[in-house]
């Protein structure tokens, strides 16, 4: 068998493989948080979940409903 280096399989030294995953997880937080605010304002704009009425809501009602939400979220 050929020798193999002592190491990780990646090839990264320890101290890179600890720089990749800081700058991995930060990425990954802020993509998640990216994507949970993406979330919160779908639902503000048009929830996925039908009122008693349905679907059948007008546009300025579900505007109406999320500056209601929004302001109250905000204080």
């Amino acid at each position: 068998m050929a020798d193999r280096p002592l190491g990780s399989s990646s090839g990264l030294s320890e101290n890179e493989a600890k720089e990749f995953h800081s700058i991995f997880m930060s990425s990954f937080i802020g993509f998640t948080a990216v994507a949970v605010v993406a979330h919160i304002l779908a639902w503000i704009w048009r929830p996925w979940l039908p009122t008693v009425r349905g679907y059948t809501t007008s546009m300025t009602d579900g505007a109406q409903n999320g500056l209601t939400l929004l302001s109250q979220l905000l204080g």
